[in-house]
């Protein structure tokens, strides 16, 4: 393993059809890499297992912000109603829960969202004005014809040389490496 590549963002290789690109994907994980991204203008049946694509941790947040938010909205008007200014107007309760059901399902729903939309940001790195893959020139092809597979150099299994030797050895049609 070579020392860590500072100035290089990572390793990519542009490929003709999407089944040199599941094979190199394939090749990729079976030889320990596990930070590298796969680039096509279409899906591609079989890449995401090729990869070793998990499923997201947004629901689990989402679901927490939805917890938390009718938690919040309840809380909240149980202070009011029943500490902080205790109204007893014509005999009911202080704490009327069936009268919280609409505040507590709103808060429900706005913290839901607010959750969903920052734990979406946040797991995806956004923003980010400028992504290094731009720079590239043929790189423009993957929104077109081309299939792509860039492996990141910050993944601690990186190697230059090794994993440029997996990219041809799967008829990458050209192998660049992406700066910074």
């Amino acid at each position: 393993m070579s020392a860590p590549h500072t100035d290089l963002f990572g390793v990519l290789a542009r490929y003709d059809s999407p089944a040199s690109l599941i094979a190199a994907a394939r090749s990729m994980r079976e030889a320990g890499y596990r930070r590298f991204e796969c680039y096509s203008p279409f899906p591609v049946h079989g890449l995401p297992e090729a990869i070793g694509f998990r499923s997201s941790r947004l629901p689990t947040l989402v679901l927490l912000g939805g917890i938390v938010g009718c938690v919040v909205g309840y809380g909240f008007q149980y202070w009011v109603s029943a500490i902080a200014y205790p109204l007893n107007i014509g005999g009911r309760p202080l704490n009327s829960w069936p009268s919280f059901v609409p505040v507590m399902f709103e808060m429900t729903v706005l913290v839901a969202a607010l959750a969903a939309v920052l734990g979406m940001l946040a797991l995806n790195g956004l923003p980010r004005p400028h992504h290094p893959l731009f720079g590239v020139e043929s790189f423009a092809r993957a929104t077109r014809d081309g299939f792509f597979l860039c492996v990141l150099a910050d993944d601690p299994q990186f190697d230059k040389d090794a994993v440029r030797e997996i990219l041809v050895a799967h008829e990458a049609g050209e192998v660049i490496d992406v700066p910074q």
